[in-house]
């Protein structure tokens, strides 16, 4: 990757996140710290307003955004090939809100790509058997919930085929057997739960905030579990 290369995609990864340490940026074009700290001075002598704090890392100044990104065939490819596996899934949601940002997408190739695009969309296919029965539609809910630390009340169907109704502080998500599973804290049970998004028959939001979310770590929870069972 040459140096210009490098500095713009360094530019779009600070817009990813609301900050970003150094150390992050090094690990992730494998370059020094010290070309690191070139490469984003490079950025602001050039008047992109990257600002730094000392302990926590550099940031985009609030109102600054890039010209409409643009994509190469071979990411163009990836995109219209990881749709096929997102329209089998099982999540209704997913489905929908990936076509959308998919459709936005190929709306900023050039002609030439959309020609190959959509050559590679009616040559690629993925076929997986399932029961419709087994489908959600509330993944985008609870993605919201998780990153908002809402807590959402929720109707859910048991293995035995009990229905009952929980409030719980939605933490996480995780993908198994072709199905979507959100981590919680059920107020109903006091303890850590975790809940197929298949089984879920019905989700409303809280005005309650989650003080648990704000501190939960998603792997540190698997760790214990798995220690707890070992």
């Amino acid at each position: 990757m040459n140096r210009l290369t490098r500095i713009t995609s360094i530019l779009i990864k600070l817009q990813t996140k609301s900050t970003i340490t150094a150390q992050e940026i090094a690990d992730e074009f494998d370059i020094s710290l010290r070309t690191v700290y070139r490469d984003v001075k490079t950025l602001q002598e050039a008047g992109v307003p990257v600002g730094s704090e000392a302990g926590i890392g550099y940031f985009m100044v609030e109102g600054y955004r890039l010209p409409p990104v643009s994509f190469t065939e071979d990411e163009a490819n990836a995109m219209v090939t990881a749709e096929k596996f997102v329209l089998q899934n099982m999540e209704s949601s997913l489905v929908k809100n990936y076509h959308s940002a998919l459709t936005k997408i190929k709306a900023v190739l050039r002609n030439s790509d959309k020609d190959k695009v959509a050559l590679l969309e009616s040559r690629i296919s993925s076929y997986t058997q399932y029961d419709k029965n087994d489908s959600s539609s509330y993944l985008a809910e609870v993605q919201k919930a998780i990153t908002s630390f809402e807590v959402i009340d929720i109707t859910y169907r048991s293995m035995q085929g009990l229905t009952t109704q929980r409030q719980v502080d939605p933490l996480g998500l995780y993908f198994t057997e072709n199905r979507w599973v959100m981590v919680a804290y059920c107020r109903y049970r006091e303890d850590y739960r975790d809940f197929r998004l298949d089984r879920i028959l019905g989700l409303k939001p809280t005005d309650l905030k989650s003080g648990k979310a704000v501190t939960f770590n998603l792997q540190d929870h698997f760790k214990k579990r798995a220690e707890k069972y070992s």
